[in-house]
C-alpha cells in the first residue's frame, strides 16, 4: 500500500475503533503498533518504537505543567472563584438585555484563566449561571447555549491542557504558547459578547428574558474581596510566564499553591476536598499523558510510511495554496469534532499536517492557536459535543433535552468559525504579544 493509503487506513481505523467504544490512546497505540508490524514485517521493530515512544515522550519535565495547573483548576473550582466572578460580571451587566448571558461569557472568561478546562467551566456555570437565566425568563435553549459556547474558553485562555498537548506535538515552548492565546481567547470572548448584543436586538424572541433592574449595584469593596484572588492568581502565573520570572513548570507550582492558600483562608478546603482534588488530578494527569505516549507511536508511525513526505510532494504538484490546505485542514478538524474529543482530533491531525506547514515558512505557535480553535469547534458539534453533555448532565432538568443544548450552542459554533478565520487570515492576531 502507499503512504496515503496507510495513512487514510490508520486514521479511518481509530476513529471506528474510538466509535465502538474503545479507550482513545489504546486506538491510536494498537493501530500505531500493529501498522508499523505489517508495514516492516518485523515485532521487535515494532516493540522497540514503543518502548522509545514512552521513554521519550511522557518523561520530559515540560510536563510537569499537566499536573500542576490541572491541580491548580480543581482547587480554584473547589474554592467557589467561578461563581465569584460570575455574580461580579452579573451586576455590571444586569440592565442590559442578555446581560446575564454577557456575563457568564466575561466570567468564563477569566475564569479559564485560573482553570484551563473547559468541562470544568462548563459544570461550574451550569450550576450558576443557567438556573439564574431561567429565573429571569430566558430562552432555555439561550441559557444553555450560552454556557456551553463560553466554556470552550476554558481550553483556549492560558492555562490550557489543549496547549500544552499541542506544544510536545509540534515541539514548541509551552509558555509561548500561553502567550499567543491570550488575545485569541479575549478575542473570542467579545465577540461572544457582540453576538449576544446583536442577537438580543435581532431575535429577542430567541434570547428572551428581561432586565434585571430590581438587582442592586454590588457595593465596591464587595467587587473587590470576590475579584481580588482570581487577579491575584492570573497576574502571578501569566505575568510570571510573560516576563520571564517563572518558567511554564514553576508558574503551574506557584499558582497551585497560592491556590490552595486561597481555598483554605475562604474555609473552602478540608482534608477530604484536598485528597479528592489529588485524586482526580492523578487520573486526569495519567490520561492526558497516554494519550501524549500514544500520540508519539502513532506520529512516528506516520514517518515510517512516509505519509508526511507523500503528502508534501502531491501538494508541490498540484501546487495548491495556503488558503486551500487551511480549508482542507479545518473541514477535516471540524469533521472529525463530531466524532472526537479535542486531544485526540490534534493528536491524529497535526502529525499530518505539520511537514506541510513547516516549509512554507509558517509559524508553528500561531498553528497551534488555529488548531485548538479548530478543534474546540467539536465540543459544540454532535454526536459528540462533551461540553453539551456535561451542561445536560449536570442540569438534569428535565425541560431541557440534549437536543436544547446542542441547538442553543450552534450560533456560538458559527461565532467561533468567525473568529476561526479571522486568525487564519491575521496571524498577528496570535503572534503580536510575542514580538
Amino acid at each position: 500500500m502507499s503512504p496515503i493509503e496507510i495513512g487514510a487506513l490508520s486514521v479511518i481505523a481509530i476513529i471506528v475503533l474510538v466509535y465502538i467504544g474503545v479507550y482513545i490512546p489504546i486506538a491510536l497505540g494498537v493501530v500505531s503498533f500493529v501498522s508499523i508490524w505489517l508495514m516492516r514485517d518485523n515485532f521487535d521493530l515494532a516493540m522497540n518504537l514503543l518502548k522509545i515512544a514512552v521513554g521519550d515522550s511522557v518523561m520530559e519535565y515540560t510536563f510537569a505543567t499537566v499536573p500542576l495547573f490541572t491541580f491548580m483548576g480543581l482547587i480554584v473550582s473547589k474554592a467557589g472563584l467561578g461563581a465569584d466572578i460570575y455574580e461580579v460580571m452579573n451586576s455590571g451587566f444586569k440592565r442590559v438585555k442578555g446581560g446575564i448571558g454577557m456575563a457568564t461569557v466575561g466570567a468564563n472568561a477569566v475564569f479559564a484563566a485560573v482553570t484551563g478546562s473547559s468541562i470544568a467551566s462548563a459544570s461550574v456555570f451550569s450550576k450558576v449561571s443557567v438556573p439564574q437565566m431561567l429565573a429571569f425568563n430566558y430562552n432555555p435553549r439561550f441559557a444553555v447555549g450560552v454556557v456551553a459556547g463560553s466554556s470552550v474558553l476554558g481550553m483556549i485562555i492560558p492555562p490550557s491542557a489543549m496547549l500544552i498537548i499541542y506544544s510536545f506535538v509540534a515541539e514548541q515552548s509551552v509558555g509561548d504558547m500561553f502567550l499567543a492565546g491570550i488575545v485569541p481567547g479575549l478575542l473570542l470572548a467579545a465577540a461572544y459578547i457582540v453576538a449576544i448584543w446583536a442577537m438580543g436586538r435581532l431575535a429577542p424572541a430567541y434570547v428572551g428574558g428581561r432586565k434585571a433592574d430590581e438587582m442592586e449595584w454590588m457595593p465596591i469593596g464587595e467587587i473587590a474581596s470576590k475579584t481580588l484572588p482570581t487577579v491575584t492568581l492570573i497576574l502571578v502565573v501569566l505575568g510570571g510566564i510573560y516576563t520571564g520570572w517563572l518558567t511554564p513548570v514553576e508558574a503551574g507550582a506557584t499558582g497551585s499553591l497560592l491556590g490552595l492558600l486561597i481555598a483554605i483562608l475562604r474555609g473552602r478546603m478540608s482534608l477530604r476536598g484536598f485528597w479528592d482534588a489529588l485524586l482526580e488530578t492523578g487520573h486526569i494527569t495519567a490520561s492526558i499523558l497516554f494519550l501524549i505516549t500514544a500520540a508519539s507511536i502513532y506520529s512516528r508511525m506516520l514517518g515510517l510510511a512516509g505519509l508526511p513526505n507523500e503528502l508534501g510532494d502531491m501538494l508541490s504538484a498540484s501546487q495548491m495554496s495556503y488558503v486551500w490546505i487551511m480549508v482542507i485542514y479545518v473541514a477535516l478538524m471540524i469533521f472529525l469534532g463530531t466524532l472526537l474529543d479535542t486531544a485526540s482530533i490534534i493528536l491524529i491531525v497535526v502529525p499530518m499536517f505539520l511537514p506541510l506547514i513547516e516549509p512554507m515558512g509558517l509559524s508553528l505557535v500561531w498553528f497551534g492557536i488555529v488548531t485548538v480553535v479548530g478543534a474546540e469547534i467539536g465540543l459544540l458539534t454532535p454526536p459528540l459535543g462533551i461540553s453539551c453533555f456535561v451542561i445536560k448532565a449536570t442540569l438534569n432538568d428535565d425541560r431541557i433535552s440534549l437536543k436544547d443544548v446542542f441547538i442553543g450552542a450552534f450560533p456560538f459554533a458559527v461565532v467561533m468559525l468567525i473568529v476561526l478565520i479571522a486568525l487564519i487570515r491575521f496571524p498577528s492576531l496570535s503572534l503580536g504579544i510575542l514580538n
